[in-house]
């Protein structure tokens, strides 16, 4: 990934001097996470994911976490560690769970009848507040087909999300980590760099 070469640092086989001059901290995560760097519509869509995930209010377990930390007087660089820490399998995992769902070579009515046989939580889908639709999901599927993205792995969820309410009877809105998960797949993100990306 990196290499230090006649005293010039290079990352993925670029100089780090040309990274700098030439591209965003956006477009060097994805050259980073996946090998190559980004069209100028990936790394707006991965953008858009960042941006997206950028707020979870301070309720939840990492933003808590990091607050209570820095309060007993920890410096940022703890603080950050700690919330860092509380990321896992009920908090931020659900991006990586639901990207290897639809990463999977299973149907969308495979995959509701194997959760509701085996009582599992359908990862990236309902919402404690939003009941109908998660506003951010719509804001994030609306900026992929404006850029004009493959619609496969968007087209799956939304195919899971029908399928449970067919087979349960319940509607579940795709949430935040069930659209983040169909775009990392779009990006062809491997399903395992989901904590990463919601860690990002």
């Amino acid at each position: 990934i990196s290499q230090h070469k006649d005293g010039k640092l290079y990352v993925r086989g670029l100089s780090l001097e040309e990274l700098i001059g030439k591209h965003t901290f956006t477009e060097v995560i994805f050259l980073l996470l996946k090998g190559n760097l980004p069209t100028e519509k990936e790394a707006k869509m991965l953008d858009a994911i960042l941006v997206a995930s950028a707020e979870h209010g301070v309720e939840a377990p990492s933003t808590f976490v990091a607050r209570t930390a820095a309060s007993t007087g920890n410096p940022m660089n703890a603080a950050l560690a700690a919330g860092i820490l509380t990321v896992g399998e009920w908090h931020g995992g659900a991006v990586e769970k639901a990207a290897q769902m639809l990463q999977s070579e299973k149907s969308a009515e495979e995959i509701v009848a194997d959760a509701i046989k085996n009582k599992e939580k359908l990862a990236g889908y309902g919402h404690k507040v939003y009941k109908d639709e998660d506003p951010r999901t719509a804001a994030i599927f609306a900026k992929a087909k404006e850029l004009g993205l493959s619609q496969k792995y968007i087209d799956k969820t939304a195919a899971i999300g029908q399928e449970f309410e067919k087979q349960s009877g319940k509607k579940l809105p795709i949430n935040i980590d069930g659209a983040i998960a169909a775009i990392i797949s779009e990006l062809g993100l491997d399903w395992r760099l989901g904590k990463a990306i919601f860690v990002l």
